[in-house]
This record gives structure tokens, C-alpha cells and sequence, in this order.
């Protein structure tokens, strides 16, 4: 197999992230190899090789391009819509069944404990997601909807612990009722707001 007549570089390549993140998802990092991914995607190992020099650089594109983006996703259909709102809209979703490709940030940070090309990856990686929370932080702040005291890379960093944790603990391991979880979001978003904000104006409606 080489590369299929009538597809183009850039469909291969994204025929080939696809691939790798469903691959990935299901068998896990250690458990895969460039073979299996270059099958799933119908192309030979020297195709693949043609768009990423190893692994570790094809489990950290693939995140890239099919992990789970809810709240830029959010956050792009409607940029008008306060933080808070989102934040809590993308928390009410945190501890719901996803997509195996929801799944492989887990299989992305196990393999980035063992192996350095990946971890390498990985840290630039995070260092960008937490980059772009930390600024839409500092938009809120800006706006009077967040604390200005509060730490924008804290906080950024507090969001991809839950949002990291939750892929952990998936709803066949541990399972909480919706309307828990919406109050306990509400009260934590809430404490994020100015001081002096009223209690009843500091999250979104339940």
C-alpha cells in the first residue's frame, strides 16, 4: 500500500491522525505500533513516515487535532458568552461518556512518564492549552466576571486537572448525578467572581 490514488497529501495525513487517535484510544500507546495505524489508515508504513517521524510525534498531533476542544469549540460559536457560562457548561459535560477519542489524552500523558520524545511533546502541548485558558482568564478579569486576584495560570491549571481527571475517572468506574454536579459547579464558578458579587449573579442558571 502506498499512498491512494485520487487522495491528496493533506487527506492522507488527516486519514492517518484519525487513525492513529482511534487506534491509540483503543489499544493504547505501548500496545500500538506505526504498523497498525498505517493499516487502519490504508496506507503503507512508508506513507506514514512521510508525514511523521515517529510515534511519539503522532500521538501528540493526533491529540492535537482530535481531542476533545469543547470550550474553544464553545467559546468560537459564541464568543460573547460570559466565562462563567462556559465554564460551567463544559463542567456539567466533564463527567459524561465521550468518544474514544475523548479518551486519549489519558494514553498521552501515560506514555509521556515513560518516554521523553513524548513527553517533550506533551509539555509543549499543555503549555499551549494552559496558555489559552490563562488568557481567556484574564479576559474574564478584564471584563469584571472573574476575580481579578485570582491567578490566571492557576486557575488554567486547576481546569485541565478536572478536565485531565475526568478522563481518568470514567463514568463506568464512578458515576455522580447530573443535578449534584451542576450545584457543586455553580458553587465552585461562583467563588471565582469579584467580591461583593451576588450570589444569584456569580454562575449561569441551573
Amino acid at each position: 500500500m502506498g499512498r491512494i490514488a485520487g487522495v491528496t497529501a493533506a487527506e492522507t495525513r488527516e486519514r492517518l491522525l484519525r487513525a492513529a487517535a482511534e487506534v491509540f484510544a483503543e489499544r493504547g500507546y505501548d500496545g500500538t505500533r506505526v504498523a497498525d495505524i498505517a493499516a487502519a489508515a490504508g496506507v503503507s508504513n512508508g506513507a506514514l513516515y512521510a508525514h511523521f517521524g515517529s510515534k511519539a510525534d503522532l500521538i501528540v498531533t493526533a491529540l492535537r487535532a482530535h481531542g476533545p476542544r469543547l470550550l474553544a469549540d464553545l467559546f468560537a460559536a459564541d464568543p460573547d458568552r460570559s466565562i462563567t457560562d462556559l465554564l460551567l457548561v463544559v463542567g456539567r459535560w466533564l463527567p459524561r461518556r465521550r468518544e474514544a477519542c475523548g479518551y486519549l489524552i489519558v494514553e498521552a500523558l501515560v506514555a509521556a512518564r515513560r518516554d521523553e520524545d513524548v513527553a517533550r511533546s506533551m509539555r509543549d502541548y499543555m503549555g499551549e492549552r494552559s496558555g489559552w485558558l490563562s488568557g481567556l482568564v484574564r479576559v474574564a478579569q478584564n471584563d469584571g466576571d472573574l476575580d481579578p486576584a485570582l491567578s490566571p495560570d492557576a486557575l488554567a491549571h486547576f481546569c485541565m486537572l478536572l478536565a485531565m481527571g475526568s478522563a481518568l475517572v470514567t463514568p463506568d468506574l464512578h458515576a455522580v448525578g447530573d443535578r449534584e454536579w451542576t450545584a457543586l459547579l455553580s458553587r465552585i464558578v461562583g467563588a471565582f467572581a469579584p467580591a461583593g458579587t451576588p450570589a444569584s449573579q456569580s454562575g449561569a442558571s441551573q
